[in-house]
Formats: C-alpha cells, sequence, structure tokens
C-alpha cells in the first residue's frame, strides 16, 4: 500500500518511515526543500518537495495513496520565524484532511498528544482543535495521544526528549531541578510520564492502517511503567554514565524567567512547557499492547544507550 506521511523527516518520522518500509508498505513524504538529508531510506520512498501550507503540494503528495499519516508537530514555537502551534497543528492539518477528502481517500491517522485540552497551552490548544476538526469528517480516522516518546533521534537535530534533557540539564555542573508548586518542596520532583519507546509508536502507528476495529477511535499510548521526574532524572544520568545530584526547585521562579527569555531559541525551556511538566503525563496502554500482541520497550539504560556517546 502506498500512504502519506506528513512528518517523515523528524524524530517519530523516521521510525514510521522504517516500520511502513519493514511492513511492505510504500512511503510517500512531502519533504521542505531543505530537508531532503533528513529522510530515512530515501530510496525505498517517494518524495515530493513542498510545505504544508501549499495547497497543491498536499495534492501531489495524495496521488495514488490508499492512507494518511499526520504526523507534523513541533514542541516549541518561533512566532517571529513564521513557526507556529496554530500553524502547524493545526493549518496544517485540516489542508490536508481537506485535501484528503477531496482525493477521496478514507483512511486517516492523527498524531495528538496525551494530555490535549481546549483551555491549555497553545501546543495542547491546538493538537486539541486538530482532534475535533478530523472527528467531524467522515474519515475512518484514528487519532493516536502518546505520553513522552523516547528513542535514539539518530543524528540530522531532531529534537528528542532525553537527548535534550541531557544536554540542557544533566551535562551542566549543578543539580537538577526537581519542580515542584508552591514554597514548600514536599511534593518536589514528583509529577509522572509513561515514557513509550519511538519504535512502538511506529509499529503502533503502522500495523493501525488496515485495522478497522480503530476506526474513529482516540487512544493514548504510554509505556509499561509510569515514572516520577525524580526516576527520569536518575535513569537518564545512568544512562550518561553520570552521577546527578537534584534540588528540590520551586516553579515559579523558573517559570518567571522563561516568560521572558522563552522566545529566543538558547533558552531551553518555556513557560508552557514547564506548565505541562508539572501537570504529569500518564496513561495505562498495558490493554493496547496485550490486545494487539505488542511489547512495550522499557525505559532502561539498555534502551537509552544513545545517550552515552551523544
Amino acid at each position: 500500500m502506498k500512504v502519506a506521511l506528513f512528518g517523515g523527516t523528524g524524530f517519530v518520522g523516521s521510525y514510521i518511515i522504517d516500520q511502513l518500509i519493514e511492513s511492505g508498505h510504500l512511503p510517500r513524504i512531502l519533504v521542505r526543500s531543505d530537508s531532503h538529508n533528513k529522510i530515512i531510506s530515501p530510496d525505498r520512498c517517494e518524495i515530493v518537495e513542498g510545505d504544508i501550507a501549499n495547497a497543491d503540494d498536499i495534492m501531489s503528495v495524495l496521488e495514488d495513496v490508499e492512507a494518511v499519516i499526520y504526523n507534523i508537530g513541533i514542541i516549541r514555537e518561533f512566532p517571529g520565524q513564521g513557526i507556529t502551534y496554530e500553524k502547524l497543528h493545526f493549518d496544517g492539518a485540516v489542508n490536508c484532511m481537506d485535501a484528503v477528502v477531496e482525493k477521496g481517500i478514507k483512511r486517516f491517522i492523527l498524531m495528538s498528544a496525551n494530555g490535549v485540552c481546549p483551555d491549555g497551552t497553545g501546543y495542547q490548544k491546538t493538537k486539541w482543535m486538530s482532534e475535533q476538526y478530523l472527528k467531524n469528517t467522515d474519515l475512518e480516522w484514528t487519532i493516536f495521544r502518546p505520553s513522552l516518546i523516547f528513542g535514539d533521534p539518530r543524528g540530522h537535530d531532531r529534537p528528542e526528549f532525553c537527548t535534550q534533557l541531557k544536554k540542557d540539564l544533566i551535562s551542566l555542573p549543578f543539580p537538577a531541578p526537581l519542580f515542584h508548586e508552591g514554597l514548600l518542596p514536599l511534593d518536589a520532583g514528583s509529577f509522572a510520564m509513561s515514557p513509550i519507546h519511538a519504535e512502538n509508536v511506529a509499529d503502533i502507528f503502522v500495523s493501525s492502517i488496515e485495522k478497522d476495529n480503530h476506526y474513529r477511535k482516540t487512544i493514548e499510548l504510554g509505556g509499561e511503567t509510569e515514572l516520577s521526574w525524580k526516576e527520569i532524572i536518575k535513569i537518564i544520568s545512568n544512562a550518561c554514565g553520570k552521577k546527578k545530584w537534584a534540588l528540590p526547585a520551586p516553579i515559579i521562579g523558573v517559570k518567571t524567567v522563561a516568560a521572558v527569555f522563552d522566545r529566543f531559541s538558547w533558552f531551553p525551556v518555556t513557560k508552557d512547557q514547564l506548565t505541562m511538566l508539572l501537570e504529569g503525563n500518564t496513561c495505562d496502554s498495558t490493554n493496547y499492547f496485550l490486545e494487539n500482541r505488542l511489547k512495550p520497550l522499557p525505559f532502561d539504560i539498555n534502551n537509552l544507550f544513545y545517550l552515552k556517546d551523544s
């Protein structure tokens, strides 16, 4: 089957390409003019150069395809450069959905995120908006909402949580912050996530293409273990071969600084990212893995091997 993939040059997209090829599908990918070198196995893909904001480019990607995966997403926006959540999470998704309907293609899979809501951060709100738009179509859609996704980014400056955490926190010569609300550190670092490996996410996306029992369903995806921020810091530190001290840090001060500097790319975190971090990001996908005979890859030193030399 020929499958259109929007968002094939990024971290998770590279794993989806691998899985599409392994499953006997032909990926057809929209690629910006400056991103050809980011494509995994370009000789085994059909590549269409263009932009998600261009309706003609989208229609070109959809030529002769039977299913569509929309995986475009950013974890940080830079409005001055035209990089915004609304443009990529919502406008791009809507452009794609409208074109899919016009082409008469039925199967559509959307990458969303755990914790999306109409009144959250810009990231959460625009992901939620794209979900609502999709639900109001007649497409055979599936929405996946993963928790924290981890795995080897495999170069090309692909953002990946653990790699960024190593760079911005673990490798620096001061204690890791155990964020907490309020002044008393009673729950410092206790907020939790359910890390899921990119290989599992890609496997689930691709295997769902031909599963009609996934039609018109929203599915949360998390790994086998719920881990607190404190535990995640410890595991990543061990994977990096480092011992890292950690100290309680009231979030209010960090948020205040982030609100001033997060428009600059050199500042490591945004106010919205801190807000979502403290909300936690967990879900239980045990039954999904069992029902679909999948084995979740654990968040451990073995699967974080790429941090040792990165």
